[in-house]
């Protein structure tokens, strides 16, 4: 039912900045009085949702498992982990074991307002055991004390149980109205527009009365919504004119013809070609420790100054000055495509900013914690590292003449779909 994916990590040196001087308990205290002013939550495991936020933490009883988490946040918008560590009287120097823990996967700095944060703590020592964070019902990453040797980084993804629904309109006003009103989240609209931008213009060529159709697949978790979906395929009735976009088994989208609809990526973040020096390997063994500490992203060996490129057509998402990934980028590409440029000693772009692939977005450097000058690249298909250098990414190219057929099976299902919801 669950699937793990373990990662270890190297020792960091340890940098020890003292215990803070409170106990937990007089930690309640102080939260409790200050918490009419302060955004972030403190929510004792034990009680439900329905507690005021103001309700004082309390430290579980000394007969408690340690199996029992002591203390859960839900993250508020405008939060910052450092600060929750301190109220928690954890040390700095386990966050920065954690952040170093993290450095693979940067999945701390992913955090949005809603996602758990659960702690175990060392009662004598208040030393952090133990973090989880939860995403959704389905996703969570968990960070285990090992020693002195840092945190052993866990993934636990349910698969649960993906249902499929369709959901037709008809335009009436805007398509982003329209697709609301039958029942698309924002995101949904966002998708499909980014999706077929190169096809339609989605504020001239719509028309009252053209329709469109939406094949959904959405994850549940014992019945529970994960709130993982995927489009999968895409039908807009133009006066009579359809266009339309299908899912295939390789992660990219294609036209009833079976041609890309994604915009061309580019395989190297950067002008020209340039020498790998570390392969992706999610595998890799710590020269020291002989744990797995994976490299999920490609370096390739050039100098300081060296100009980085988006290697796809997206929007910064994220710009961080990370103590061990240094200055990073993140690159949201739509449709599930993700890329991360780190170890920069310049940033040439803003959160925000819409950027083309072949664009100077940084330029090349040491920053965190390297031992030499190089740009460390990385691509994540749904949320997932995985190698650039031989990934299926979109090409500008049609399914090939080996999946074909299947190609045009599933189009024929997702047709047959979307056809029966009509008539419903």
């Amino acid at each position: 039912m669950y699937e793990k994916k373990t990662k270890t990590f190297s020792k960091l040196s340890k940098t020890m900045l003292g215990l803070m001087g409170l106990s937990l308990i007089t930690m309640a205290v102080s939260v409790s009085v200050n918490m009419k002013n302060d955004p972030i939550r403190i929510i004792p495991l034990n009680l439900t949702d329905s507690v005021m936020p103001t309700q004082p933490v309390v430290e579980l009883e000394a007969e408690s498992s340690i199996d029992l988490p002591a203390y859960e946040y839900t993250i508020q918008s405008g939060d910052s982990l450092s600060e929750i560590f301190m109220k928690l009287g954890i040390p700095y120097s386990d966050l920065l074991q954690l952040m170093e823990a993290d450095l693979n996967h940067l999945r701390i700095d992913t955090l949005q307002p809603g996602d758990i944060l659960r702690f175990w703590i060392d009662g004598a020592v208040k030393h952090l055991e133990k973090l989880e964070l939860e995403f959704n019902i389905a996703e969570k990453v968990q960070y285990q004390r090992l020693g002195d040797e840092g945190y052993e980084l866990v993934e636990v993804n349910i698969p649960g149980k993906w249902n499929q629904t369709v959901t037709t309109g008809d335009i009436e006003g805007s398509f982003s109205v329209s697709a609301r009103r039958a029942g698309l989240s924002y995101n949904d609209v966002a998708a499909i527009t980014t999706l077929l931008k190169d096809k339609i213009n989605f504020s001239r060529d719509l028309r009252a009365g053209d329709k469109f159709e939406v094949v959904r697949a959405e994850q549940f978790v014992e019945g529970q919504p994960s709130g993982n979906r995927e489009i999968q395929a895409i039908r807009i009735e133009r006066r009579g004119a359809p266009i339309t976009a299908y899912l295939h088994s390789d992660g990219n989208y294609y036209d009833k013809s079976g041609d890309s609809l994604q915009s061309a990526f580019q395989r190297y973040p950067t002008v020209s070609k340039k020498r790998i020096s570390s392969g992706f390997n999610p595998k890799r063994k710590h020269p020291v420790t002989g744990r797995v500490s994976p490299h999920n992203g490609t370096d390739f060996a050039v100098p300081t100054g060296t100009p980085v490129v988006s290697t796809g057509d997206g929007v910064v998402v994220m710009v961080r000055n990370h103590p061990y990934a240094g200055k990073y980028i993140v690159v949201d590409h739509g449709n599930q495509f993700r890329t991360r440029y780190l170890h920069n000693s310049k940033i040439l772009v803003r959160k925000g900013q819409r950027v083309t692939r072949g664009q100077r977005i940084a330029l090349s450097g040491r920053s965190g914690r390297v031992t030499g000058p190089h740009i460390h690249y990385e691509l994540l298909i749904r949320g997932r590292a995985v190698n650039p250098m031989t990934a299926k990414i979109p090409m500008a190219t049609s399914v090939s003449r080996q999946e074909m057929t299947d190609f045009k099976k599933s189009v024929a299902v997702f047709d047959k779909m979307m056809l029966a919801q009509q008539f419903k």
